[in-house]
């Protein structure tokens, strides 16, 4: 896997792990659906304070999410 593809990657492995809508993780951290949709296609990279609201949403860390860890 290539390191761009990781972050979308995560992102869809981890909602679909919580079994939850895209409109769902959005709403929870505070984000339109269609920018959660962009993230998880790679189309768009989420801000810092984003990334941390999506980690802490699915109880994991900047980290992994990243895919540094």
């Amino acid at each position: 896997m290539a390191y761009d593809d990781v972050l979308p990657t995560r992102l869809r492995m981890e909602r679909a792990r919580t079994n939850e809508t895209q409109k769902q993780v959005a709403e929870r951290v505070g984000i339109t659906a269609s920018a959660l949709c962009n993230y998880e296609q790679g189309t768009r990279v989420p801000t810092m304070q984003t990334l941390r609201k999506l980690a802490e949403g699915y109880g994991t860390s900047l980290d992994y999410l990243a895919g540094t860890q």
